[in-house]
Formats: C-alpha cells, sequence, structure tokens
C-alpha cells in the first residue's frame, strides 16, 4: 500500500474519475485531497464521492473557497445531480504540509494547475516532497522515439500544457525545487493516446462493480458516452495509475523547458525529472481495473 494525496480541479471529469480511482484503489491509501481554485461548490462534489467510497475521513483543502464561480462542468450535475456545498477542513497548502509532515513518504498526484503545490513550497520552507507524479508537460521528437509518437504531434519540440500555464510560476518552481525528491511527468504525448471510447467501455464492463471506485467510475462513463460517443482522453487515470504502478510508463530522464508559453524537454541523464514517452497499454488497464493486490 501506498500513501497519495491527489491536487485536482473540476473543469471536466478526469479528476473526478482519478478520485473514484485512487479513493477505492485496493494498492492505495488516499490521505488528502486539495482543490483549485477549490469553491463550495467543488469542495460539495469531492465530499459526496468520498462520502459514497466510504473515505469521509479523508481531509479536503482549498486554495480559494470565496470564489464567485463554482468552476464545476455541467457533466458533474448531469451524472450525480446538483449537490449540497461544503467547506474545506483548511486552505490547501495547509492540508498539504500537515499530511505530508505526517505521511512523509506520501506521494503527491496532481491533475490541476499548480497554485497548491506552490503554494506548499512558498508557504512552508520545511516540507519536503518524496515523490511527485504531475499530469502535465510534453515530450516531443526530440526525446520520444520514433515508434511512440502520436501522430498528432509529428515534428513538434514543444506543446501548450494545460496544468502547467495554468499557474507557470508554480509550474517553474516546482520542476525545480530542491525540496522535491523525484518528478514523474505523465505528458500529453503519452495521455493523448487512450480514450475510454465504447471498446474500452465494454472491456472494463466484467469489472464495474469490483471496487466503489469502478461502480461510479463506470456509471460516469455510460453517461459520458450517450453525449460523447468518441470517448474521453484519459489524462489522470493515466497520471494515477502511472503512481500506483511506475512501470506502466516508459520514462526518459530530462530538464523541462518553456518557450514562448509552450513546454517541452531535454534529454538530462542526471536529471531527477523523468517524462513519458510511452505507455504499455495492457499493464494500464489492468492497473486501473485491478480488485485486489498482485
Amino acid at each position: 500500500m501506498q500513501d497519495v494525496i491527489f491536487d485536482m480541479e473540476t473543469s471536466d471529469p478526469d479528476d473526478a474519475l482519478t478520485l473514484c480511482l485512487l479513493g477505492a484503489h485496493p494498492e492505495v491509501t488516499l490521505r488528502a485531497v486539495t482543490v483549485t481554485p477549490g469553491t463550495r461548490a467543488q469542495l460539495g462534489l469531492v465530499r459526496h464521492l468520498l462520502s459514497r467510497l466510504g473515505r469521509g475521513d479523508v481531509a479536503v483543502g482549498a486554495r480559494n473557497p470565496d470564489s464567485e464561480k463554482d468552476s464545476v462542468s455541467g457533466f458533474h450535475w448531469k451524472w450525480l445531480g446538483k449537490l449540497e456545498p461544503a467547506e474545506p477542513d483548511a486552505l490547501a497548502h495547509a492540508v498539504l504540509a500537515g499530511t505530508l509532515a505526517r505521511y512523509p513518504e506520501a506521494t503527491l498526484v496532481t491533475g490541476a494547475p499548480l497554485q497548491n503545490l506552490r503554494l506548499l513550497l512558498e508557504e512552508h520552507p520545511d516540507a519536503r516532497l518524496r515523490r511527485w507524479v504531475a499530469q502535465g508537460g510534453f515530450a516531443g521528437d526530440n526525446v520520444v522515439p520514433p515508434e511512440h509518437r502520436l501522430s498528432k504531434f509529428d515534428g513538434r519540440r514543444t506543446c501548450p500544457t494545460f496544468n502547467f500555464n495554468g499557474d507557470p510560476k508554480g509550474a517553474l518552481l516546482a520542476l525545480s525545487s530542491d525540496r522535491i525528491g523525484s518528478r514523474d511527468l505523465v505528458s500529453k504525448n503519452v495521455t493523448h493516446g487512450v480514450a475510454w471510447d465504447a471498446a474500452f467501455h465494454e472491456r472494463v464492463r466484467p469489472y464495474r462493480e469490483s471496487t466503489a471506485g469502478l461502480v461510479l467510475i463506470f456509471q460516469a462513463m455510460e453517461r459520458y458516452l450517450r453525449e460523447k460517443p468518441d470517448g474521453k482522453l484519459l489524462h489522470d487515470p493515466i497520471a494515477a495509475c502511472a503512481a500506483i504502478d511506475r512501470d506502466i510508463v516508459t520514462w526518459a530522464r530530462v530538464q523541462p523547458v518553456r518557450e514562448r508559453g509552450e513546454w517541452g524537454a531535454e534529454l538530462a541523464p542526471d536529471s531527477n525529472t523523468s517524462i513519458s514517452v510511452a505507455l504499455d497499454r495492457e499493464r494500464f488497464f489492468e492497473t486501473l481495473v485491478r480488485a485486489v493486490p498482485r
């Protein structure tokens, strides 16, 4: 079992699905959830899902619970119905610091812009993070072998990436901080290669009741596919599965770079930052649906 903290947002279904995965996976103990921006509507959604997972004990932090927008996509209300707003246990950076003090070996998985991680590093100079797994970044043709490249990124060395561009200052700080032991970037050159479409849905069907998390995920995607039959790219769930089983991904050690608002990477064998260059899709699927520890 490994301790995990999840930093999330709710502009699309990815993060909520990932919360369901991490909250019920047999190889994970979810210790805390932090939310960006952390509105009371978002917190109501997060606490509702945690309750249905039997994890009402998990600490929940918010960066800005007073934000005027609810920051929750309409899909979530279609899936779960309108939910009551909720309050955080504390500000997100305080929840992160307190959780890391109690569980210093915990892995932080980020599926959102990096304000909460930045504030942890700025406000808590003694905080240390053993491992950070980020959904974000980009590995271009200078890093990814030809056999693993996606055609949509042919010829590119850099690309915009939502989570890092949501707080470039936070991304640059986290990517350079000596208080983070190792960094694994699950980048869009990999996450754009797998969609939860009708065929993937049918593969999951036999496992749909294996955990409380898979029950919720399957219900969500059943509704999603009715409106968007082409499916949903699995950005954050892949990152979460890479946190659980690092060997689902082929990694390259790199130095991330930012140029004109786009992100890329240069090979750097001595770096403690790795970026995804390929995904073992079968091993990813096995990690996603695993109902009992191997």
